[in-house]
């Protein structure tokens, strides 16, 4: 019997955690039963020595001592902040303006706004579920197709899964053992590309299938000039303008910012990207704001409301963003500043009050904590997984798949997916991830290509039927039964689980595809990175093995001193 316990150890242990999650363990405390009760069954049989768990109150101290894992808290409370602010409506009802007049501009303001709120909090079901309360009703009033708009919301509240600052970001990169700032470098190009995709994907379906989409009708559009004009030509002023000076800022960055930094080296493309668009959008609100006190009147309506809606945040972001870049903040810090800019920003609004701030700082603890217990019971279980040297089996085990890298990639993502559609990514990050980073770091996988592949992969699977997450958060805000609308008074049908889960299949594809370029073009992630110079080891063996010949030595061979007796010539 110890014989078969000690030969069979790691795949009975991955049986035992399988059987406390079934019986329904929240997975923190299944994680450490787990590895608890292994490590004692270890003892019993002689596998492990008695002293085991000497070492584990110091593992969990070094948890908390974890500085990259505060910026989960402080991320999270801006996001809720700023979703708390009723941001998030405005910024439905503004931009949702902005496109209202053409076929399918509802579904592109419904993916810019959310792709917006995926940046800054940084969580599925927030977002999902502000956007299902907000845009959903409002584009079933205007005869929106029920599957384009549940897909739309669903696909685009996932996307807080790989733009950053994600907090998917954050967890990966702490376990993967690499920076953050690096993560949100590489995690960006794809994230742009993939909403991109997601407004070609509306265009198409504008062009083809137009009664899918329609328009606002012109009773709906607020913002007009008293001359009935649109006011987007004031607006497309104003847009070329501050383009203008993001373009002339890219072209002197690296002149302006390296004597600041005390800087040689060439700045990244992300860097120049993000603080170009800062500065063209910090133009944009100066501009507004002193036309707004001087009652100068060259700007529209239209032109006005943009700006104090939508710049704001965007100079938030991007500025938390670009400080970490630029490497003056860290992540940590990066989230506070973010955090008090999203208080500010709340109470520039009138809609900051202490309860609003009661209410956010609870449901920041709430997560943080989930998150901590999670990582402590990921941590126990690894202790006597690895002592057990389940990370050779595991490492055994991939090496037995054909294809190589490609073969390994391939079968993580797939497994990855199928997770996905049943556990948090939390627990993703905290069982599998430091189960397959060694793997993936031993066959020369650049580990933040893997993190991104794996967040990208991650947020397909929130939108898979029958399990996806953001199906299930629509769900719950989506009207089960008949309603009759508040503006126009007409009778609206509820929305069908199928139509939910029907909705999702177009953004699927459109993921998997982002997935596969990724996957066949890593240079999307890891072009811009600052590459680490690798050491050939045999190189440096040759180096010190011939180090004496080049130094010479102060004693003849026979162990005397030179035969002059003087001292010697080291030119």
């Amino acid at each position: 019997m110890n014989e078969l316990l000690s030969t069979q150890f790691v795949p009975l242990m991955f049986a035992g955690l399988l059987l406390f999650l079934l019986s329904g363990f929240p997975v923190a405390f299944a994680l450490s039963a787990t590895g608890l009760f292994f490590g004692f069954v270890g003892m019993e049989i002689g596998l492990f020595p008695a002293n085991l768990f000497q070492a584990l109150p110091l593992r969990v101290l070094g948890i908390m001592q974890n500085d990259t894992l505060l910026a989960i808290p402080f991320f999270t409370l801006m996001g809720l902040i700023l979703e708390r602010s009723r941001m998030a409506e405005d910024l439905l009802e503004t931009v949702g303006q902005v496109f209202g007049a053409v076929r399918g501009g509802l579904a592109v303001a419904v993916i810019l706004v959310g792709a917006l709120l995926a940046a800054t909090t940084g969580v599925v079901a927030a977002a999902v579920i502000s956007m299902g309360l907000i845009s959903l009703p409002i584009m079933l009033r205007y005869g929106y197709n029920r599957t384009i708009a549940t897909g739309t919301i669903t696909a685009s509240g996932t996307l807080a899964q790989a733009i950053p600052p994600s907090l998917v970001l954050i967890v990966l990169a702490d376990q993967l053992g690499r920076s953050v700032g690096d993560m949100y470098a590489g995690a960006l190009i794809p994230a742009l590309m993939l909403v991109g995709l997601y407004l070609t994907f509306v265009v198409l379906v504008a062009i083809f299938l137009p009664r899918w989409v329609p328009a606002l009708p012109k009773e709906a559009r607020v913002y007009t000039e008293p001359n009935g004009a649109s006011g987007h030509v004031s607006l497309l002023v104003l847009l070329v303008i501050c383009g203008a000076a993001s373009w002339v800022w890219s072209l002197n960055h690296a002149r302006i910012i390296n004597p600041v930094l005390g800087r040689e080296m060439a700045p990244g493309g992300d860097e120049v990207l993000i603080l170009s668009i800062t500065v063209g959008s910090v133009l944009a609100l100066l501009l507004a704001a002193v036309n707004r006190l001087l009652g100068l009147r060259l700007l529209s309506r239209l032109a006005q409301q943009v700006t104090f809606v939508l710049i704001p945040p965007l100079v938030l972001i991007f500025l938390v963003l670009g400080t970490i870049f630029l490497g003056i903040a860290t992540p940590t810090e990066g989230g506070a500043m973010g955090a008090v800019g999203a208080m500010l920003m709340a109470a520039m609004r009138g809609s900051f009050s202490w309860r609003l701030l009661r209410e956010a700082l609870e449901r920041s603890t709430r997560l943080s904590i989930f998150v901590m217990f999670i990582l402590v019971g990921s941590t126990v279980f690894s202790f006597t997984f690895n002592a057990a040297d389940g990370h050779v089996w595991v490492e055994h085990l991939f090496d037995k798949l054909p294809g190589g890298q490609l073969g390994f990639l391939l079968f993580v993502n797939f497994l990855v997916f199928i997770l996905g559609m049943f556990i948090d990514f939390f627990e993703i990050a905290f069982i599998v991830v430091p189960l397959l980073a060694p793997v993936a770091e031993k066959m020369d996988i650049n580990l933040i290509w893997f993190g991104v592949l794996l967040a990208m992969n991650i947020q397909t699977s929130f939108l898979t039927p029958p399990f996806g997450f953001a199906l299930f958060y629509l769900r719950s805000v989506a009207a089960r039964d008949d309603y009759r609308d508040k503006v126009t008074n007409k009778l609206v049908k509820g929305v069908r689980t199928e139509e939910i889960y029907k909705g999702s299949i177009a953004f699927i594809v459109i993921q998997l595809v982002m997935v596969g370029v990724i996957l066949f073009f890593p240079s999307l992630v890891i072009g811009n990175l600052h590459q680490d110079k690798r050491i050939d080891d045999n190189a440096v063996n040759d180096m010190l093995y011939n180090i004496d010949s080049d130094i010479p030595s102060a004693v003849t061979p026979g162990g005397n001193p030179p035969p002059d007796g003087g001292s010697m010539n080291l030119d």
